[in-house]
């Protein structure tokens, strides 16, 4: 009964500090696929997920310099997905080779992040209210040099729709906050 009573007492010490229960981290489904540069290929990894969305992709850069992931999002986005992009609005001012301005060209909608110092998030969801939902996340940045220079992982978590759903939903909230990119 204590046990119980302290737990109560913990959560409701969170709720308070963070203003919201914690949600529950969605059970583990699906397939999980690590990859590692310099040795896997992460790049076309990524462009192999986007080429089989068949809904929507969200994707959460840092930053978006590779010509092979930025054709692909516009391959999808003309073959009828719906392709949303949020940068980090100082990266896209420091990196003239961003692919920004190529997507928002292309008639894909992207907001610019300007809330946080660094919008330092490496995150592609795609198809989340789909059994095939599949989220990709880790430190890999969407770019030549993560490819070919660095020392870079992300996971391919697929069809896990809660997790997908849970990455979307946390897009979304950073998307409220963000400013819409000006051609």
């Amino acid at each position: 009964m204590i046990r119980r009573v302290l737990l109560a007492i913990a959560l409701l010490s969170v709720t308070a500090v963070h203003g919201t229960a914690l949600e529950p981290v969605p059970a583990a489904r699906g397939s999980l696929e690590p990859l590692f540069t310099p040795w896997d290929d992460i790049e076309t990894a990524v462009v192999g997920v986007i080429d089989g969305a068949r809904q929507q992709v969200l994707v959460q850069a840092y930053l978006l310099t590779s010509k092979k992931i930025a054709t692909t999002l516009i391959a999808a986005h003309r073959r009828g997905v719906d392709v949303r992009v949020l940068v980090d609005a100082g990266q896209l001012d420091k990196v003239a080779s961003s692919q920004a301005p190529a997507l928002a060209n292309a008639g894909i909608p992207v907001w610019l992040e300007t809330k946080y110092q660094n919008a330092h998030n490496k995150v592609i969801v795609v198809d989340a209210r789909t059994p095939a939902a599949t989220v990709i996340t880790g430190s890999f940045n969407f770019t030549w040099t993560a490819q070919h220079k660095n020392a870079e992982n992300i996971l391919i978590a697929r069809d896990n729709p809660a997790l997908a759903t849970r990455y979307a939903r946390n897009w979304e909230r950073h998307r409220e906050d963000a400013t819409p990119y000006k051609k």
